[in-house]
């Protein structure tokens, strides 16, 4: 028998109520990605030819800018160079997104956890710009050249807002 609620039946609003807890973790905030972390994959290149990509976009690994692989507190250099970007761009007067904070830091060429590698070629390279460990297996003056070839730091510029949005 299904009884009826105004114009919803008892057994519709049971179905509905349980789908929505089986997807509540996909649903809830504190399963939702970070959205600096889904804006700085693209924009790094992580996603190009990672078929994971479109099925989940944890692909980024927050050891990027954290030390720990679950994010959070501490920050790694990387993180820690971000961060003072944001704070010295702030002390001039200008307030940055975090796409702008992390062209920024990448145009200014430098190496934040001080492998001998700029963090933009690190990033080129697919290694942790924030882990001293990661670096290219590439000679720096080979990679650099690359690099260069590639577009350089301007591949990782803030990405152009498309028409309508």
């Amino acid at each position: 028998m299904n009884a009826r609620v105004g114009s919803l039946s008892v057994k519709g609003v049971g179905l509905t109520l349980g789908a929505l807890v089986l997807l509540s973790p996909l649903l809830s905030p504190a399963g939702a990605l970070p959205r600096y972390r889904i804006q700085a994959a693209p924009q790094l290149h992580l996603t190009e030819g990672n078929e994971l990509w479109e099925l989940d976009r944890r692909v980024m690994p927050c050891t990027y800018c954290h030390v720990n692989p679950d994010g959070g507190a501490p920050w790694n250099p990387f993180g820690q160079a971000i961060q003072a970007t944001f704070a010295s761009e702030a002390r001039e007067g200008r307030h940055l997104t975090f796409p702008q904070a992390l062209s920024t830091l990448l145009q200014a060429d430098t190496d934040a956890d001080g492998d001998g590698y700029p963090d933009a070629l690190e990033i080129y390279a697919k290694t942790l710009p924030g882990d001293p460990a990661s670096h290219p297996a590439t000679p720096l003056d080979e990679l650099r050249a690359a690099f260069a070839a590639a577009g350089g730091a301007e591949q990782f510029a803030t990405p152009k807002k498309k028409a309508g949005k």
